[in-house]
């Protein structure tokens, strides 16, 4: 982004400036809630249909924001000293016209994506399949709207090599605005759908509108196969002028395809282009992923990508994360809450996520009426009750007018409701019990009220897991792997206090090749709740081995006594074969083989052959640290050597694994066959911790405010002295919910209104005293324990600890919260 002045901007966007300060502005801030940096932010006051940007102006005033762009002054403007208003007469348009500024700065190409469907996913997989030879901007999450594209567009800076946007429109006339500010030199057109088709007289129209963000544009990338864009742009002469390169599964194109064919878990793509047969294989078997792929294939094709890099690319191509919220609800039922809009599209998202929850068998979806389909409704519900039969839910409560007219049309259990207060109204928690519930309703229903009384109630202390976060720390230490390296993550202490099959559940949606838990309980518990990765159990005990075969658990075997008894197991049972991993010590000294029984081991294998050895590994002791890297380097030799060995008695594949977290940051020359990745997973590292992204926030709220006296002593012990008068705050959340007793006494502290307030006297059970004087806190406001402000390290560091133990101690009777942006 770049960095104006006051007097710049204000030229720019031919307005009126009221204030003589010349101040430099680098952030454009539309939303008073996403305040980054005062300073150095203009506030562009947005007027709508529902809000007014210029109603937030003294609460900005107040939190330090200086410059603003208004259509209209606030009254008394020379009472907002040291501030600058930019007087203009349409707040957005100058908004807009700021950013296309910006972009008439860049020299390097722009990418345009619009249609329908799959702008979001295509532009998020052209960013991960070019990012690998350049510096790409693109849109933050689907900014593709008239406020979204200039925000986005702003982002531009001459160090980046290729710039990609999304443009969404919902009506006539808005496609022009964002091509000014765009200004794409090649445009993607992924599809035409019904999203906002009650805004276009027909198709034609939509596709019409589309095709004007190819204005000034190159080329344009589309299929052929959908007619109505290839008939358009033939009627509007839309591809004189300009490179036309399209794909076909019918026809002659730049791109041919030839044949699709769905694998177990993949999608083989073949085409033809240039006269030579190419081939793509994607990890998705949805016709929505396979068309959106050939759309990014294209691309690369034409900006010159090899044959051989996009192979490789397109094989690690990963899903979209959703903005969906996975909670605990009643009577052992999984409540996902997706309350923030209902289409068609979305709809089809949410329940593909409804579908892959594996811990309850029983699926329950609650809907509300859908608005702006651009179907007649006879035939929108026709279609919406075909969708949930063909995604196998159980039960559908719909609610609102439109369904409740259109019941009949649904073939399962139901119910139906006109509204949300009728549906309240006849409320009773009996009829949910052992099952996935899936709120999916338009914000003017209010499920939020819906989901408030399906969620399970406990105590105000809660740990949030930001699993986009946790999948974006999944694909940072992927993208440090060679192709070909399997990746095992570990889920075991409930994955390290986050969660059991709510991670799992997520790890196996995004591919990883292992799971590994420490005892076979915590494997058995996955099982039950349905995952299907294979899991490694690495402290097999011996009263358990019965349970593993049980459950499909692969043991580490990582002593003689350990593989007699679990080889006995296995004959007992009459299995032929049974997945199991050698476990090796090269320095750690902890479980393992050492090297001098390395032969007798060998011979062990042998005259088991019902052991198949699926992976031979070790475990590093100190690759985190430097001062450690020789033994670091001795223990990956030694492993090397000794399993190189091993391997030798087999006449089968085995898998090799030594690197952590740590190492894989480290030590990328020893991946091997596989990685485990731990604690880097959960946003834990020695080694580049700013590339990581926090997932969990440990968080309570205040129950008491109180007004100590001079000389009164606080809690247990009396061991908090209060020398002068204090304010303190009671907050719910004690050494039983896992906040460690050693944080009392001024050693730690909590954030309340983003400041620290430090923990007085002992810790209880269930409660602490935190220090709040001088700050305005109120009963109900929220406090973090860790977190974003307040982060697990800094935690460990002050009680002289690890990560690890801080996150793993938080209790099970606190609430975990999960949540998808």
């Amino acid at each position: 982004m770049p960095e104006l002045f006051i007097k710049d901007i204000t030229r720019i966007l031919n307005g009126k400036q009221f204030g003589k300060l010349n101040l430099p502005v680098k952030y454009l801030l539309i939303d008073s809630r996403k305040l980054v940096s005062p300073a150095e932010s203009i506030f562009f006051a947005i007027t709508g249909d529902r809000h007014d940007g210029h109603a937030f102006i003294d609460d900005l005033y107040q939190k330090q924001v200086r410059n603003f762009v208004v259509q209209v002054l606030p009254d008394h403007f020379e009472n907002y000293t040291g501030s600058n208003f930019i007087l203009v007469s349409n707040t957005l348009d100058a908004l807009q016209k700021l950013a296309a500024y910006n972009r008439n700065l860049f020299p390097n190409p722009v990418i345009g994506i619009t249609g329908s469907n799959g702008k979001t996913i295509i532009k998020e997989w052209l960013f991960f399949l070019l990012s690998g030879r350049n510096n790409i901007v693109r849109s933050p999450k689907s900014y593709n709207s008239q406020v979204g594209v200039p925000l986005s567009v702003w982002l531009l800076e001459p160090d980046f090599d290729i710039g990609i946007f999304e443009a969404g429109i919902s009506r006539v006339g808005e496609m022009e605005k964002l091509e000014n500010i765009i200004k794409p030199d090649i445009v993607v057109l992924s599809n035409i759908g019904e999203a906002h088709q009650e805004n276009f007289v027909d198709f034609k129209q939509k596709v019409s509108e589309k095709l004007k963000l190819c204005k000034n544009a190159r080329t344009l990338i589309y299929c052929k196969d959908h007619k109505i864009i290839h008939q358009e742009i033939e009627r509007s002469g839309q591809g004189k002028g300009r490179i036309l390169f399209t794909w076909s599964r019918m026809g002659k194109a730049d791109l041919e395809i030839k044949s699709i064919k769905k694998l177990t878990s993949k999608t083989q793509i073949t085409g033809n282009f240039n006269r030579s047969s190419i081939e793509i294989v994607i990890p998705f078997l949805d016709d929505a992923s396979v068309e959106n792929a050939i759309h990014c294939w294209c691309l690369l094709l034409y900006m010159g990508c090899t044959q051989s890099f996009i192979t490789s690319r397109m094989r690690n191509l990963e899903p979209v994360e959703m903005r969906l919220e996975l909670k605990h609800g009643i009577n052992n039922c999984t409540l996902i809450n997706d309350c923030y809009n209902s289409d068609i599209g979305s709809l089809s998202i949410a329940l593909d996520f409804l579908d892959f929850q594996y811990q309850n068998n029983k699926k329950t979806l609650i809907l509300s009426d859908i608005f702006q389909s651009g179907r007649e409704n006879n035939e929108l519900y026709s279609f919406i009750a075909e969708l949930v039969h063909k995604k196998k839910v159980n039960k559908i409560i719909g609610i609102g007018e439109s369904l409740y007219h259109y019941a009949g049309l649904f073939k399962i259990k139901k119910k139906f409701y006109k509204s949300t207060d009728e549906f309240l109204s006849h409320f009773s928690k009996e009829e949910f019990k052992n099952e996935v519930v899936l709120l999916k309703g338009a914000r003017d229903f209010e499920f939020e009220r819906i989901s408030g009384i399906l969620e399970q109630q406990v105590h105000q202390t809660i740990l949030e897991i930001n699993l986009t976060a946790m999948v974006n720390n999944l694909n940072y230490f992927r993208s440090k792997l060679d192709s070909g390296t399997g990746i095992m993550v570990m889920v075991k202490a409930f994955s390290y206090g986050s969660g059991s099959f709510e991670i799992a559940n997520m790890l196996q949606y995004q591919r990883v090749d292992y799971l590994a838990v420490a005892y076979s309980d915590e494997g058995v518990d996955l099982r039950e709740a349905g995952n299907l990765l294979p899991i490694m159990v690495m402290n097999p005990e011996f009263g358990s081995l019965y349970h593993l075969v049980q459950y499909d658990l692969e043991p580490e075997l990582y002593s003689f006594d350990i593989l007699e008894s679990f080889a006995k197991v296995v004959r007992k049972n009459g299995i032929k074969t049974f997945p199991v991993h050698i476990k090796l010590d090269t320095g750690m000294h902890r479980l393992g083989f050492l090297p001098d029984e390395v032969d007798e081991l060998i011979e062990s294998l042998r005259k088991h052959p019902e052991l198949h050895v699926k992976s031979v590994f070790s475990h590093l002791a100190a690759s985190d640290e430097k001062i450690h890297d020789d033994f670091t380097r001795y223990q990956i030799n030694l492993f090397d050597k000794i399993s190189n060995k091993l391997l030798q008695c087999f006449d089968y594949p085995v898998l090799r694994h030594i690197l952590n977290s740590s190492g894989i940051e480290r030590f990328p020359e020893a991946q091997f066959d596989m990685v485990r990745l731990g604690i880097g997973l959960y946003g834990i590292s020695t080694v580049h911790q700013n590339r990581l992204e926090n997932v969990s926030i440990f968080k309570s709220t205040v129950s008491q405010i109180k007004r100590i006296a001079a000389n009164e002593t606080i809690g247990y012990g009396r061991k908090g002295n209060v020398l002068k008068e204090r304010t303190i705050a009671i907050i719910p959340v004690g050494y039983a919910d896992g906040l460690n007793r050693k944080l009392g006494n001024g050693v730690g502290e909590v954030f309340v209104h983003g400041k620290p307030a430090v923990i007085i006297g002992d810790i209880c059970m269930d409660m602490c005293m935190v220090d709040v004087s001088g700050y305005n806190v109120k009963v109900g406001d929220e406090v973090e324990l860790f977190g974003d402000k307040n982060p697990v390290t800094r935690v460990a560091e002050k009680i002289g600890t690890i990560p690890y133990e801080v996150l793993t101690g938080i209790s099970q009777r606190v609430k975990r919260i999960y949540y998808q942006e």
